[in-house]
């Protein structure tokens, strides 16, 4: 039988045991296991493993020593192997989300509703940008998949089609958002670009602007004609000139600065222009530091809409006409649809297309 004086230090030494080894493991990231914990309640890694996988009364464990395993676990800050236990059940319960620009108000609202929409559903998310370059993309989703996710919710660049590809042929639950690839049959969520570029500029048209040009990103992607086309569908359509000395095409690679002074000289090369949509919500706001810059106010001699809201747009003075994106529902279906894909891997491809909304504001 221990001294009252052993005990007290066998029970110090137990104590400065658990502290080290929380300390070691937040200091040098070590990845506690149930073998840690079983060495610390002085169980089998077996008993361990049940109460952690919530069997504990079905194994007959007591409710003692299924709390003191617990609470061992919560102090060592353990987390579950994710990527092990996808090998052992074939599910991590995780999503990947890749998306163009999380400081973009749109992606950074999309991953949040996505993520809230998963968690309800018991599924974690992992997202990152792609800052719409091929290669960082091509990186990302490689590593995503070596992470053993369960699904990929993703934003495209235009260079990633035949990674996308595989993961189809591999039956990888994959959906696409905002953009997709007409010839690449995958389920897709994204809004009806070309009826909401068409609203958007008829709404200029009603309200009286005459020469009305259009800031476009230089691309090739599905959303972005889609865009172009209800512009040029809406100028045909009141018999104006669309040509091209009305459109300005934008690299993404340009800064913002880059955008600013490529906006400004867009106006003050064809004065006439008197009414602006932009297809893009960065390049709205990089078109209304533009408009200041050459001193034209808004909406007396130039009118202003753009596709996708943010609150500077709503907020601002004078505030921004807008074709907003129903973020929420879009975020929601994504989520809904890999769920559906996950419970049956043979469901069809869902394409769905949800209608933009027409917002007018002081800027028309």
């Amino acid at each position: 039988m221990k001294s009252p004086a052993t005990a007290g230090l066998f029970l110090l030494y137990s104590a400065l045991k658990t502290i080290a080894r929380v300390f070691a493991n937040f200091y040098l990231m070590k990845n506690i296991s149930i073998k840690d914990i079983a060495l610390e309640v002085g169980v089998s890694t077996t008993t361990v493993s049940f109460v952690l996988n919530g069997k504990a009364k079905e194994k007959r464990i007591s409710d003692d020593l299924n709390d003191r395993i617990l609470k061992a676990a919560a102090r060592l800050n353990y987390r579950p192997n994710q990527v092990a236990r996808g090998l052992r059940t074939g599910q991590t319960h995780t999503i990947g989300l890749i998306v163009e620009d999380i400081a973009n108000p749109f992606f950074a609202h999309l991953a949040r509703f996505v993520e809230s929409e998963a968690d309800r559903a018991g599924y974690t998310v992992m997202f990152c940008s792609t800052e719409n370059n091929d290669e960082k993309a091509t990186n990302l989703l490689y590593i995503l998949r070596h992470r053993q996710m369960d699904g990929f919710i993703i934003i495209p660049t235009p260079g990633l089609k035949k990674e996308i590809q595989s993961l189809v042929e591999e039956n990888k639950p994959v959906v696409l958002v905002d953009r997709y690839f007409p010839d690449l049959d995958t389920s897709y969520v994204t809004v009806d670009n070309f009826k909401g570029a068409l609203g958007g500029v008829n709404l200029l048209i009603a309200k009286g602007y005459k020469k009305i040009g259009l800031v476009t990103l230089d691309s090739m992607q599905v959303q972005m004609m889609e865009r172009e086309r209800g512009f040029t569908a809406a100028m045909e359509k009141t018999h104006r000139n669309s040509g091209p000395e009305l459109i300005l095409r934008i690299s993404y690679d340009l800064s913002y600065d880059e955008t600013v002074k490529a906006i400004s000289a867009f106006l003050q090369k064809d004065k006439g222009i008197d009414g602006l949509f932009f297809t893009t919500n960065y390049l709205g706001v990089a078109g209304l530091e533009a408009i200041r810059n050459i001193g034209k106010k808004i909406p007396k001699e130039i009118g202003m809409v753009c596709f996708d809201d943010s609150d500077l747009f709503r907020l601002g003075s004078p505030s921004i006409s807008v074709v907003a994106q129903p973020i929420r529902e879009i975020g929601e279906k994504a989520v809904d649809i890999i769920l559906d894909m996950l419970k049956n891997r043979t469901v069809k491809p869902q394409h769905i297309i949800i209608e933009p909304l027409i917002i007018e504001r002081e800027s028309t």
